[in-house]
């Protein structure tokens, strides 16, 4: 579904902690791309119904993405730059 773009520049890659497990990404990737790309889905469940939620725009409109980042809730992982 999602695919970087080849610049043919080499890409450092960066190893994230999620829910406790490493997962390789892409430096300069953000979160959402991240986690997409280590098949993280869900992001997380709606409080009232427990609906799973993804991200749908990835530019900071929807608020889908929302994720806890170093015990900071309701980030936008669409909004924030992947880092180790």
């Amino acid at each position: 579904m999602f695919r970087p773009i080849d610049s043919g520049a080499p890409v450092r890659a960066i190893t994230l902690t999620v829910d406790g497990r490493p997962l390789q990404a892409r430096d300069g990737d953000t979160l959402a791309i991240a986690l997409l790309h280590g098949a993280i889905v869900p992001f997380r469940h709606t409080a009232l119904s427990g609906a799973p939620r993804a991200p749908l725009c990835l530019m900071g409109a929807c608020f889908e993405c929302l994720v806890e980042v170093d015990g900071r809730p309701n980030v936008q992982a669409c909004m924030i730059a992947a880092r180790e």
